[in-house]
């Protein structure tokens, strides 16, 4: 069984201006360079002959060429009382839902079932302990909430392994499809 997701990598220059970003809040285990990304599909544990079909799908998905988005703003995910991590949002962009509805319409015709949810693009910058403080979850999010990227060129997606460990998750690149 192999753990596979699609997703936009963040170009150096990004991940920097980030890195700048990720400090001041105790809880916080903060993404690394090599972990930040915008996921376009999750498709879970899946066998090795579906991930070869859906490798395969997933080439019909590259199609329409290369685009902009920009990250914009940032916020949290939480449940009750309890924030789980903090996220770069994406600008809303026509192309990354079509792309991301690709994938998973690629996860469909492999035979993968995947959770129906609604399709919003981030990038997640931490994940919080129960130790984090919501005051200073909050405090973090205003002082950060008027993050602006440059453009970001998406010329390619690519399908990566995640790995789960102590640390956080590993993700290792599967394989690439040029838009």
């Amino acid at each position: 069984m192999i753990r596979l997701f699609t997703a936009l990598s963040v170009p150096d220059d990004v991940a920097e201006a980030l890195a700048c970003r990720q400090t001041g809040l105790p809880g916080a285990g903060w993404r690394t360079a090599d972990q930040l990304h915008i996921t376009l599909a999750f498709y879970g544990e899946i066998d090795e002959r579906r991930a070869d079909d859906l490798s395969i799908e997933l080439e019909r998905a590259a199609t329409g060429g290369p685009f902009e988005i920009r990250l914009s703003g940032v916020g949290a995910f939480g449940d009750g009382h309890r924030t789980h991590a903090i996220w770069a949002g994406v600008e809303a962009n026509d192309r990354l839902s079509v792309l991301a509805g690709r994938c998973r319409s690629a996860a469909e015709r492999a035979a993968i079932t995947i959770e129906r949810r609604d399709y919003r693009p981030h990038l997640t910058l931490a994940y919080l302990n129960a130790a984090a403080d919501p005051a200073r979850v909050g405090a973090w999010i205003a002082d950060h909430n008027l993050l602006q990227s440059p453009p970001i060129r998406v010329d390619r997606f690519s399908l990566y392994s995640s790995v789960l460990g102590r640390s956080g998750s590993r993700y290792d690149l599967e394989r690439e499809y040029v838009l």
